[in-house]
């Protein structure tokens, strides 16, 4: 796969999470219970189709973390977080529309959609503010709901998720989409997630990024690749709220995208965190687990912790 392609799948890319894998590495024991699988279902409703989504944690908090997963991807690709959190802030994790256990309507999926999503889920779960951690297409659509519901929004994190587009024109977003309509779409998928990878992507990962977009529908996947490249909402406007940027140490994320991010925020706090690939909550958890928990306890909606991290110090 070019090398191009990797770089603007690392805007874009899938997450998804081995359950074996994870479990028996956070939770110490094959046989343990795994608390997201263990958590009940739950539903909000957008225009009249269903949101599915998981609520952890004190049901009766007004504040929580909410996860918000990448392109073609679903709620579990934050499994090796839920750990993390346990006992320290309440968590909803979020399948967009479409996506996971979600309806899948006939419409448009649009960053704007998916933000009124997860803002109705808030609104089922009861929670009045929270810090949205969002992974690669997750980040413009938590930097919408930032747009849309300031009041409701406590910090943003950007996980290996773009705060600016290099797509500067409609034409150019057709022309990029357009290899993901034709006929050979699971070949074309599968090839776009190799591009994702690094040296030392663990191969329970790989496997398990595949299954979660093998899930994917074609219709759902094109239209919302379209809309997370439309050039209408990349926009310079700062981000007002604390924001953490959170990227796998690559050249992709470089000085002068670092120094554009301060132009949106000017107190940004942003961690590089070597070898890893694109899925860097999953490839390195524990150092993505710290750095979240010390951000939440910030911005008030975790309990204090004295958690550390092997990553790379913030820039």
């Amino acid at each position: 796969m070019p090398i191009s392609m990797r770089r603007l799948f690392s805007i874009t890319a899938v997450a998804s999470l081995t359950v074996p894998f994870h479990s028996q590495t956070l939770l110490g024991s094959p046989a343990s219970p795994d608390p997201l699988d263990a958590a009940p279902s739950r539903f909000a409703t957008l225009d009249g189709a269903r949101v599915h989504y998981k609520s952890l944690g004190d049901p009766a908090a007004k504040t929580a973390v909410v996860f918000v997963h990448g392109w073609s991807c679903d709620l579990t690709s934050w499994r090796a977080q839920v750990p993390a959190f346990d006992g320290k802030a309440r968590m909803l994790l979020v399948d967009l529309p479409g996506h996971g256990k979600s309806d899948r309507p006939a419409i448009d999926y649009t960053m704007e959609r998916f933000a009124r999503a997860v803002e109705a889920v808030m609104k089922d779960a009861g929670v009045e503010r929270a810090l949205l951690v969002g992974h690669s297409m997750g980040t413009p659509v938590i930097r919408q709901f930032w747009r849309l519901f300031p009041q409701k929004t406590l910090g943003l994190v950007a996980v290996d998720g773009a705060l600016r587009s290099y797509f500067k024109d409609a034409g150019a977003v057709d022309k990029f989409t357009a290899m993901f309509s034709g006929p050979d779409f699971p070949k074309t998928i599968d090839g776009f997630l190799n591009s994702t990878f690094v040296a030392s992507t663990p191969e329970a990962v790989k496997t398990d990024v595949r299954k979660m977009a093998s899930g994917a529908t074609q219709a759902v996947a094109v239209s919302a690749m379209r809309g997370q490249f439309d050039p209408a909402i990349w926009k310079d406007d700062p981000i007002g709220v604390p924001l953490q940027v959170i990227v796998a140490k690559s050249p992709i994320w470089n000085a002068d995208y670092f120094a554009y991010v301060r132009t949106l925020n000017p107190s940004a706090e942003i961690v590089e965190i070597p070898d890893a690939g694109h899925f860097v909550m999953m490839e390195k958890p524990a150092e993505v687990n710290a750095l979240l928990l010390a951000f939440a306890a910030k911005t008030g909606v975790a309990k204090g912790t004295c958690a550390s991290t092997s990553a790379a110090p913030a820039l």
